[in-house]
């Protein structure tokens, strides 16, 4: 393994990021995220996790925001099975040059928390 992150997002004061700054769903999220979510009552607390997972993705580098874009990492579902990050762009090239191979993403959330830890391998 070469490095693992974890990142916490309280989803009202996500919600109320979201509410506050509109164009903030197309700049942190991709399309297909968005539009995966969309068919919920309530996709921030989804939103949230993806969040997460972005910034769990650049501790498990030891990256801080910056490092690249945010839709250079987004999560992505085939089917029923688990949820994969996709990397791609500056995220991909840093990856690389930590000889990350594979990415792991486990994502987690109630009305209140969105949680992710993202394993780099």
């Amino acid at each position: 393994m070469i490095g693992i992150g974890i990142d916490a997002v309280d989803v009202d004061r996500f919600r109320v990021s979201l509410h506050r700054t509109p164009t903030l769903r197309t700049r942190l999220f991709t399309e297909e995220e968005l539009q995966y979510l969309a068919p919920r009552v309530d996709p921030v607390p989804g939103l949230a996790a993806r969040f997460a997972a972005r910034e769990a993705a650049m501790k498990a580098l030891d990256q801080g925001l910056g490092a690249w874009g945010f839709h250079d990492i987004s999560v992505v579902r085939d089917g029923l099975g688990p949820p994969r990050l996709l990397v791609v762009g500056r995220a991909a090239e840093v990856a690389s040059g930590f000889g990350v191979r594979s990415w792991k993403v486990s994502l987690t959330h109630t009305d209140t928390v969105a949680m992710a830890v993202v394993t780099a391998l």
